[in-house]
């Protein structure tokens, strides 16, 4: 397996996709494809989806599929 997508109803009327691609298979389009159909079950079944992207190539898939990045949620790691 290269690549596969699948969202949860989030709230009631959200759908959180997510996207894992295998290393090797990154940038050669499972991504894309997968996201698409997920993101168009989601449309289909009433839900809004939602792709909340952390690594750069992942904002750049969701951008290319039309996804919008309304803002940002900044993080803080503390060093132990």
């Amino acid at each position: 397996m290269v690549g596969a997508a699948g969202y949860r109803a989030w709230r009631s009327r959200t759908a959180h996709v997510g996207v894992p691609t295998a290393r090797g298979a990154r940038g050669r389009g499972p991504a894309g494809v997968t996201g698409s159909a997920t993101g168009a079950h989601a449309l289909a079944a009433g839900l809004l989806p939602q792709w909340r992207a952390r690594p750069l190539a992942s904002r750049g898939v969701a951008a290319v599929l039309g996804f919008e990045e309304p803002g940002c949620r900044p993080g803080v790691e503390i060093a132990g």
